[in-house]
């Protein structure tokens, strides 16, 4: 048996941040995936045979028999209640943990960790210990704010979840060998997959997980998820400026400034807020012609703009966003950051209008800085299955 599963990154359009502090946010799902394909052999005999995972951005591969898992996991290593996940705890994440010390994993890739935590975790509770090998590959940079691990932790819980024949594909994505889920069988990936983001993450807000499972766009504030539906196809250029950055110390230096600052600050969310409830109108309407859809692009443009000049007065801006926001200004191309700020990624709307020419300076003077691009689609499918 051969499953693939993939499921897209996402990108915030607006109100990061603010939205810690009780504002709205948009999130949308990009057309950038991260797939886990699982191979299960025709016999699963538990404790003989091993679980394997190969990581092909990262060139490494990492594997357990299946009699050590359960050794270890004892009866943890049995299928789980699948409709209704459960926590992992600390004991069973504790010899997860110990699990993964087995290998070697080199220091600049002590990161990988938390991953295959993750991984064992989801893998040994939605299948046990079947003896199987999990090969994943991705299109998203990694530590960049673009949804990755929740991405990986989606596709795989996609899989594994394909493959106990607890959730099976219903209807395909046209013009590709790709199905999709239904909506509860989608809750239910998302479920499983939020349980491998706090593997992660530790308190993940479940935005990414859910932007990934369910794709398209979600407006977000306190809790509450409001799905949104794209009126016209909105295209951006994602500019990785590689300059890594520390989320926990960015969104502390916002609240640390909001208690300097009280008031102004207040303000300054306020109005992200509105700029994130009205972008969310915006994107809902359907452009019927060139006039409206130039019109409706000025729209987002300028709300963009508004955004990241709110977040420069937060302090999460850094010289590499910048020197992307004056580049794409020589072309009349507005950007803002996605995520944290501190570096990572930054946004560019794409005109339809937007001659291909003009596109390929950008990109290629984006690139002299040393910055990675990509051009995507904002707000498309979510998890995807193909069954061979």
């Amino acid at each position: 048996m051969e499953i693939r599963a993939r499921a897209p990154g996402k990108i915030i359009l607006a109100g990061e941040h603010a939205v810690v502090h009780g504002s709205s946010a948009v999130a949308a799902a990009i057309d950038l995936y991260t797939q886990s394909s699982l191979h299960l052999p025709p016999s699963g005999d538990g404790g003989a045979g091993v679980v394997e995972v190969d990581l092909t951005d990262t060139g490494l591969a990492f594997s357990w028999p299946c009699s050590r898992l359960l050794e270890a996991l004892g009866e943890t290593c049995r299928k789980a209640e699948l409709q209704a996940p459960r926590p992992c705890s600390p004991e069973e994440l504790a010899a997860i943990a110990k699990l993964v010390e087995l290998h070697e994993i080199p220091e600049a890739k002590i990161w990988l960790s938390a991953g295959l935590s993750a991984f064992l975790y989801l893998y040994t509770s939605i299948l046990g210990c079947r003896p199987g090998k999990v090969v994943v590959s991705s299109g998203l940079p990694m530590g960049a704010g673009l949804g990755s691990s929740a991405a990986f932790s989606v596709s795989l819980s996609g899989a594994l979840l394909t493959a106990a024949g607890v959730v099976c594909a219903e209807g395909a994505v046209d013009g590709t060998e790709w199905q999709l889920l239904g909506k509860d069988h989608l809750e239910l990936v998302n479920t499983w997959a939020f349980q491998g983001e706090k593997i992660i993450h530790g308190k993940p807000s479940g935005i990414d997980n859910a932007v990934s499972t369910f794709g398209s766009m979600i407006k977000f504030k306190k809790g509450e998820l409001t799905n949104l539906k794209s009126g016209n196809p909105v295209k951006m250029l994602i500019t990785d400026t590689r300059v890594g950055r520390n989320t926990k110390a960015l969104v502390a230096g916002v609240s640390e400034r909001a208690s300097r600052h009280p008031d102004a600050m207040a303000s300054v969310f306020h109005a992200v807020n509105t700029i994130s409830e009205e972008l969310s109108s915006i994107v809902e309407l359907a452009a019927t012609d060139e006039i409206a859809m130039t019109s409706k692009e000025e729209k987002l443009a300028e709300l963009m703009e508004m955004n990241q000049g709110l977040l420069q007065c937060m302090g999460v801006s850094h010289s590499s966003i910048e020197t992307v926001l004056r580049s794409t200004l020589k072309y009349n191309l507005v950007s803002k950051l996605t995520g944290a700020g501190g570096g990572g990624c930054v946004l560019t709307l794409i005109p339809t209008l937007l001659s291909k020419l003009v596109l390929e300076k950008v990109t290629t003077e984006l690139e002299s800085h040393g910055f990675r691009c990509f051009k995507v689609e904002v707000g498309g499918q979510g998890l995807q299955i193909q069954q061979g």
